[in-house]
C-alpha cells in the first residue's frame, strides 16, 4: 500500500520528468516524479477546477489546497490571485515536488508542507480552500475534507472541490450541503463537477 499517490512515504523509485503547462494565462513549468498523482500532465479535473476559481467575492486572507501534490493548483491559484497560499499532502514526494515547483516558478507567498488532512494546518482561518480530493483513498477521507473545511474558513469563505460524478459528485454535494447549508455546481465538464459551498 506504500505506492499510492495518497502515501505518506510511496516507495517507487525515482523517475524525474519535466514539462511545462499553461494555467489560467500564465506558463509554469514542473518537474514531477513517481508515486504521485498525474505525473505527465496536470489533470483535467484541476485544470477545470482552476479555470473556474474565482477570488473576486472572497473575504481578505490566504487559501489553501488540500492534497497538493506537485502543487499545480495551490501555485496556479497564488499566481492568479496574489494570495498568501498554504498547501498540503500526506505524500512526502509530492510536498518536496511541490517545494521545487515553486522555486522554479519563483512563487513565494507559499508555504508548503506535509499534513494529514487537515492536523498541521496553520494559516487559518482562509478565505478559500481548494481540493481535487484523493478518490481513491476513499470516501472516507474524502468527506473528512468537505466536513473538516467549515471550521478553517473565514465567514464568506468558500470551500470549492472537483470531484467526477462517476466517483462520487453526488454524494460530496449532499455533504457539502449538510454542512454549509448550501452547495452549488460551478460547472460541468466532461463528467467533473466544480463543487462549491460558502461558509455564511
Amino acid at each position: 500500500m506504500t505506492n499510492h499517490y495518497y502515501s505518506e512515504k510511496p516507495d517507487l523509485a525515482h523517475d524525474f520528468v519535466e514539462w511545462d503547462f499553461e494555467l489560467k494565462g500564465s506558463r509554469f513549468h514542473f518537474v514531477t516524479d513517481s508515486g504521485v498523482f498525474s505525473r505527465g500532465t496536470v489533470d483535467y479535473g484541476s485544470r477545470v477546477l482552476v479555470e473556474n476559481f474565482t477570488d473576486a467575492d472572497l473575504p481578505a486572507g490566504p487559501l489553501l489546497d488540500v492534497g497538493c501534490g506537485y502543487g499545480p493548483i495551490g501555485l496556479s491559484l497564488q499566481k492568479a490571485t496574489g494570495r498568501q497560499v498554504e498547501m498540503i499532502d500526506i505524500n512526502e514526494r509530492a510536498v518536496d515536488l511541490a517545494q521545487r515547483n515553486a522555486q522554479r516558478n519563483q512563487i513565494t507567498a507559499v508555504d508548503i508542507h506535509q499534513s494529514n488532512l487537515y492536523q498541521e494546518v496553520y494559516e487559518a482561518p482562509f478565505a478559500a480552500i481548494v481540493s481535487n480530493p484523493p478518490i481513491r483513498a476513499g470516501k472516507t477521507v474524502v468527506h473528512e475534507i468537505l466536513t473538516g473545511a467549515e471550521d478553517l474558513l473565514l465567514p464568506g469563505g468558500s470551500l470549492t472541490v472537483v470531484i467526477q460524478k462517476k466517483q462520487g459528485a453526488p454524494s460530496a454535494k449532499k455533504k457539502m450541503q449538510e454542512v454549509f447549508g448550501n452547495c452549488e455546481i460551478v460547472t460541468k465538464d466532461k463528467g467533473y463537477y466544480i463543487l462549491r459551498s460558502v461558509k455564511n
